[in-house]
């Protein structure tokens, strides 16, 4: 009876299911994404923010300074080591100016660039920065003032 025991004890094989997928976090910071101040001739033309902050232009635009700032929006995303992030970026959204006027405008690229693989602990934070493109009119379609919006972002865990 003894070997049939020994036999049992050294067959049995433990089943167990994998643990489910562990959520993404991602938390905007205090950094947004900004155009800073420019001018448009009649024809218009674009300013662009990419994902290092830097800013460019096309068409009749000329970039100014004038203490207004320019940035990259920044944001902090939280994953598991190994964790595979897709950035699909949403529909381009519409910035509405004060006193009046819309602009449209586009999300960018980010760095790091999609698809990224977490390789940090979920409690160190992986900074996420997005540029944008800004589609400016001419002046009488889209005048001097401030213009404000939000923008869709969305990560997929893969």
């Amino acid at each position: 009876m003894l070997p049939v025991l020994f036999m049992l004890a050294t067959s049995a094989e433990a089943i167990s299911q994998e643990p489910p997928p562990r959520p993404i976090r991602i938390d905007p910071t205090g950094q947004t994404l900004s155009f800073g101040a420019f001018y448009q001739g009649p024809a218009g033309g674009t300013v662009i923010i990419t994902p290092s902050g830097s800013r460019s232009f096309t068409g009749n635009i000329t970039l100014l300074g004038l203490g207004y700032p320019f940035s990259a929006a920044l944001f902090e995303v939280h994953a598991h080591p190994g964790t595979v992030i897709s950035i699909l970026n949403g529909p381009d959204a519409t910035l509405t100016g004060t006193p009046t006027g819309t602009m449209t405008m586009k999300v960018g690229n980010s760095n790091p660039g999609s698809p990224f693989v977490s390789t940090v602990h979920f409690n160190v934070a992986i900074p996420l920065f997005i540029g944008g493109t800004l589609l400016v009119g001419s002046p009488g379609s889209n005048p001097a003032g401030n213009y404000q919006g939000t923008f869709d972002i969305t990560l997929v865990r893969e």
